[in-house]
């Protein structure tokens, strides 16, 4: 099995130049980065001829619904919104984490934009650097054309329509996915300061954490030292979980508690139950005729579950287990809205690294059928999807 030492374009080190690094990384992942885009363009028509049938509009349905909303008037006003719903629920601004906001009311403070069209600016350009970071990826381990493939494949999801919408999934990716790679390449600084972003970004921001400190601890087994630990890495180990602490930690004083954050995941219906939740509910949709949704949902889980083992069978580097492990875990044992576990689990990409590897093999045409077929039944099921009622 190859090895990032091994495959791919070997990182360059800490003292080549940065804008020349750059220009190199860009011209290697363009194809990969061409191939992405195109899945979104893709989607994008698709869903505007569904919009221009339903009579609804696309770019509402991208920047202004659901937890956009929320992020757009976080963006606008700060935070302080709380609905209090007929069934007790207390839904606070709160559960959204601050990057996203952040970057949207300074984009509309510069620009003409609203802060929902910021949140489209943030999506589009992250979404791009989400699928560089990917390609580099699965270049460093696995060579280029497993990485254009692993690319591509993120592209295509069934709810990749998600990556074009202001939502935080796309900011998110790509934070992580960089901080994998930097934690991959020894890069201490740089992938603790990823993942302290990510921790600003969303909740999961936990699993980069974990990728950075798994690489850390396999550098010292690998090097045994003796000696005080190395300045940078013990800079990038102290610096990664900073993000999400940091938030935590304030909601915790502006509220008033030291769980406050949790309480107002709870008043969202939200938490960690180890999945008891999820299990109930596909046990009630196999129990409850046509029965058709609860073995979808049972086989759906057991493909993610196969898909994981395949990455240990992989023998993907630890960063990259605990990075995708870590996503597939919080996102199937938490409770909360059902319907969005599709779109919590979008920044888990090491998961279709063994299916990128096997695309990989077969004939360049081959492949493009593959992800163009893929990639057009993505497209319209992310437009009947967005159609619906229910939140992403």
């Amino acid at each position: 099995m190859t090895h990032p030492a091994q495959a791919g374009s070997a990182p360059l080190g800490d003292d080549g130049r940065p804008g020349r690094a750059a220009g190199r990384a860009l011209r290697r992942a363009a194809p990969a980065l061409l191939a992405y885009a195109g899945t979104r363009l893709l989607g994008l028509v698709v869903l505007a001829i569904w919009g221009a049938f339903a009579d609804k509009n696309p770019h509402q349905l991208l920047s202004a619904r659901w937890d956009s909303l929320w992020y757009a008037r976080i963006a606008e006003e700060g935070y302080g919104h709380t609905l209090f719903l007929p069934d007790g629920a207390v839904h606070a601004d709160l559960a959204f984490f601050p990057l996203l906001p952040a970057l949207e009311r300074v984009i509309s403070a510069m620009t003409p934009l609203t802060a929902a069209d910021a949140g489209l600016v943030v999506s589009s350009v992250t979404s791009l650097c989400a699928a560089w970071g990917i390609f580099a990826i699965g270049d460093l381990l696995y060579g280029r054309r497993v990485g254009l493939t692993l690319a591509a494949l993120w592209g295509v999801l069934p709810v990749g329509i998600v990556q074009s919408m202001a939502y935080s999934e796309s900011l998110f990716t790509a934070l992580a996915a960089w901080g994998v790679y930097a934690a991959l390449t020894r890069r201490w600084l740089w992938a603790g300061l990823c993942a302290a972003l990510a921790g600003l970004t969303r909740p999961v921001g936990a699993a980069v954490v974990a990728a950075v400190w798994a690489a850390a601890a396999v550098e010292l087994l690998r090097e045994r030292r003796s000696a005080p630990l190395p300045p940078r890495l013990l800079a990038g180990v102290v610096l990664a979980p900073l993000g999400w602490l940091g938030y935590v930690a304030w909601v915790a004083f502006r509220t008033g508690s030291a769980t406050g954050y949790f309480d107002v995941q709870g008043g969202w219906g939200n938490g960690f139950d180890g999945g008891l939740a999820f299990a109930g509910f596909i046990g009630g949709l196999l129990t409850s005729p046509p029965f058709v949704a609860g073995l979808g949902l049972l086989l759906g889980v057991g493909a993610l579950i196969w898909l994981f083992t395949g990455c240990v069978r992989q023998r993907q580097p630890l960063p990259l287990l605990a990075y995708g492990g870590a996503v597939l875990v919080l996102a199937l044992a938490a409770k909360g809205y059902f319907g969005s576990k599709p779109r919590l689990l979008i920044p888990a990409f090491p998961l279709l690294l063994p299916v990128a590897v096997v695309l990989a093999r077969l004939r360049p045409v081959r492949s493009g059928l593959v992800l163009g077929s893929v990639g057009l039944a993505s497209a319209v099921y992310g437009a009947f999807w967005l159609h619906g009622s229910g939140p992403p």
